[in-house]
């Protein structure tokens, strides 16, 4: 799958993340719509790696690995707020009910001193729409709980983000580099448990 910049506006010389893509156009080759055709694709915010979805004529769409086209619901919600764990109780609460509903849960781990954490916040609550209602996003303020929570969970950088399946941890990954791809990790750790 092939894609290239095609209008830039005056403002944006290179590829930044921190640049506004909404002057942003994508030629982009789907081979399911057409094996010849070419779309010119008005973006908000594919320009960059790791992300899968299109906006066309209002229209959502998203494109996976393989180069299939899927039409998203436009009602599904682009960005879903984690939920907050704020005790040990609560915490054995949710792994339990995830449990009982044989479902995992991803809970992220993070401080409010982590400038990475703050950064990636708002990104993993976009990955958290890619799979609502189906997998749960949660995170905890480790300042806010005992210690003995982040030390059973085995919590020793943040950002740290973990899969739980029949409460016990599955996989996790550790945020400490660049947010696109530690969205990359967290989403190929999803689809690898999910077909486990």
């Amino acid at each position: 799958m092939s894609a290239t910049i095609t209008r830039l506006s005056p403002s944006l010389k290179t590829l930044n993340p921190r640049a506004h893509s909404r002057d942003l156009f994508l030629t982009h080759r789907i081979p399911s719509v057409s094996a010849s055709k070419n779309l010119s694709l008005p973006i908000k915010s594919l320009a960059f790696p790791g992300k899968i979805h299109y906006v066309i004529k209002g229209e959502r769409f998203r494109v996976s690995k393989e180069g299939s086209v899927q039409q998203l619901d436009n009602d599904a919600p682009v960005s879903v707020e984690l939920a907050r764990i704020s005790s040990e109780s609560q915490f054995d609460r949710v792994i339990a009910e995830a449990q009982q509903l044989e479902e995992s849960v991803i809970i992220v781990w993070m401080a409010t001193w982590c400038r990475k954490c703050i950064y990636l916040k708002p990104k993993l609550e976009k990955l958290a729409a890619d799979y609502y209602p189906r997998l749960r996003f949660y995170y905890v303020d480790v300042n806010t709980i005992p210690h003995k929570l982040v030390a059973r969970a085995g919590v020793t950088k943040m950002p740290t983000i973990q899969l739980w399946k029949d409460c016990k941890k599955q996989d996790e990954v550790i945020g400490g580099h660049k947010a696109y791809l530690v969205i990359n990790e967290v989403r190929q750790m999803i689809e690898n448990q999910s077909t486990i």
